[in-house]
């Protein structure tokens, strides 16, 4: 079954993981991709560390850790499990080794929710913001594709064979490719030169007269059991994008495009989709070109056709 992992060389990095021995996988990707966006930053959280907030965004935190705990549980009894195993199986560890590998005392904490965690996180940061609670927040997600999660996602998803994510099939039994990562963004309420974006919002539902955006991008990655409602947008006649197939499947893949269309305002570059196949004829990007884009919509339809958008604007 075509899964995308990630390199074990790619974490595996010895300076900021060396206080990290004992850290699993999940907690190894996170912190990395955390530490990574501080520095894109620019922003020295080591000297304001109280100024600081942390938001971990996870649909099913870190599942292969609770499954090895469980079944040590089941092999060695009660009695006999590791501390350590079950210190990390819990949704909020992730968070803990991010404020510890950055000495961090500000707020930290993990939000879970199976299809919109990254959208509510990115909610509670606007609030955190606004009441000043914090000068900045680094909001992210991370997921891992452990030998369980495979098993799930054999049994209740259609995974595609080849390995491509056919984003804009739109249809009601899409095909899937299981995916694990990590993506951070580091949010401020202060001017800053090395800034992406604006985050005008996110919303959980249409908004009568809402004005259109320059492109859409779409989270068409075959989690969904009915993909059918983005082609809804299809119709306003907005240029659509998805890039799914780079990064995989995953419930929190929002964090994944929101990054990409952060990119495509700072860079003025409009990317190009990795896999175009389009049996609608809807209008795609087809091509990596310079466009000066205003806005960038970024939508997410869950199983019981909810919906979610992420609001960038340049």
């Amino acid at each position: 079954m075509p899964v995308y992992y990630v390199g074990e060389d790619t974490i595996a990095d010895k300076a900021v993981l060396k206080n990290m021995r004992r850290a699993d996988r999940f907690s190894r990707m996170a912190t990395l991709a955390a530490w990574d966006a501080v520095l894109d930053s620019g922003i020295g959280v080591r000297d304001e560390n109280t100024q600081l907030g942390v938001i971990l965004a996870t649909a099913l935190g870190p599942q292969a850790t609770a499954f090895r705990f469980l079944d040590d549980i089941i092999d060695y009894g009660n009695s006999k499990v590791s501390p350590t195993l079950f210190s990390h199986s819990v949704h909020n560890a992730a968070a803990s080794y991010i404020a510890s590998a950055l000495d961090n005392r500000g707020p930290t904490l993990t939000v879970t929710d199976f299809a919109f965690s990254f959208q509510q996180a990115l909610a509670l940061a606007w609030c955190w913001l606004e009441e000043r609670r914090c000068a900045n927040v680094l909001v992210g997600t991370v997921e891992e594709c452990g030998k369980a999660m495979e098993d799930i996602c054999r049994t209740k998803l259609r995974i595609a064979e080849d390995g491509r994510i056919r984003s804009f099939d739109f249809s009601v039994s899409p095909a899937a490719v299981p995916g694990e990562g990590s993506a951070f963004l580091m949010l401020t309420g202060d001017n800053t030169t090395r800034g992406y974006c604006d985050i005008r919002g996110v919303r959980f539902e249409d908004e009568v007269g809402a004005q259109r955006p320059d492109l859409y991008i779409l989270d068409t990655d075959g989690m969904s059991a009915d993909e059918r409602p983005y082609i809804q947008l299809a119709s306003t006649g907005v240029r659509l994008a998805g890039y799914s197939p780079i990064f995989g499947s995953m419930m929190t893949g929002s964090a994944f495009h929101c990054v990409a269309g952060a990119l495509t305002l700072r860079n003025e570059t409009e990317y190009g989709c990795p896999v175009q196949d389009n049996p609608h004829g809807v209008r795609l990007c087809t091509a990596t070109r310079r466009r000066r884009l205003e806005t960038v919509h970024c939508v997410k339809y869950d199983c019981r056709q909810g919906k979610a958008v992420i609001e960038l604007q340049r």
